[in-house]
């Protein structure tokens, strides 16, 4: 089975048609499309309008989740809404199940959102915002873990914007890793299990990553892996390990 995937695209309004070429090859080149958010650059409807068009008519199914750039205008529902209508399946906290040729692939997907580290990470504990910042991460992780657990297909993805692990922060300031992501994802998805965990919003980081038990993870932030999508190859259940065409 053959996953194409990227995030942090960050198309505005000027950037119409600047993927359609490459996106031709897509058919050829893979089953399914995965975005892993900031597909826009604020948020607004106008350039979630060009991203809509970019993506519609891929040739493959397309699924997406949002990003914090896509949340940066107020209006995420409104966006989710309008890249469904061109027939792009955007998830929170849900899954999908496609059929591809190699069978079936289950994507559970949620934005995410920071929190930090094992040993390094915010809790549900004093300031209401400081209680509301760590228990957005603890909700969303929930939501995931949830959804990849109800998937009953041949191959499950994870699909976030913020990352899962540490592995793939790796160039960005330490600083700011509790910002970029949470181990809270990652226990989620070690606990309901998966193939392949993809997320994005590391544009500093670096591609190849797991999750403490085992989970393969890759950031396919478009800056990372500085094409217009990742290719990545699951074989069978024995085999978990995604090979990068």
């Amino acid at each position: 089975m053959r996953i194409a995937a990227v995030g942090d695209i960050h198309l505005g309004t000027d950037s119409r048609g600047t993927l359609r070429p490459a996106l031709r090859a897509l058919p050829d080149r893979a089953d399914v499309l995965l975005l892993a958010g900031d597909l826009t650059r604020l948020g607004t409807i106008a350039e979630a309008r060009v991203v809509a068009k970019e993506f519609a008519d891929a040739g493959v199914p397309v699924v997406a989740v949002l990003g914090n750039h896509d949340h940066h205008g107020d209006v995420p529902e409104e966006i989710a809404l309008l890249l469904a209508d061109h027939g792009v399946t955007v998830l929170e906290g849900e899954s999908v199940t496609v059929t591809v040729a190699g069978g079936t692939l289950g994507v559970a997907g949620t934005k995410g959102f920071g929190g930090g580290f094992a040993g390094k990470c915010a809790s549900v504990f004093g300031e209401r915002l400081m209680r509301e910042f760590a228990g957005h991460t603890v909700e969303l992780a929930a939501q995931l873990g949830a959804a990849l657990g109800a998937l009953d297909a041949d191959v499950t993805v994870a699909l976030t914007h913020y990352s899962p692990v540490p592995d793939t922060l790796r160039g960005e300031p330490p600083e700011i890793f509790p910002f970029l992501g949470s181990y809270l994802l990652g226990e989620a998805i070690d606990t309901a299990g998966a193939d392949l965990a993809v997320h994005g919003h590391a544009h500093a980081g670096c591609e190849r990553g797991t999750t403490p038990g085992g989970v393969p993870v890759r950031n396919v932030a478009q800056p990372v892996i500085d094409t217009a999508f990742a290719v990545y190859e699951i074989g069978d259940r024995g085999h978990r390990l995604p090979r990068v065409s």
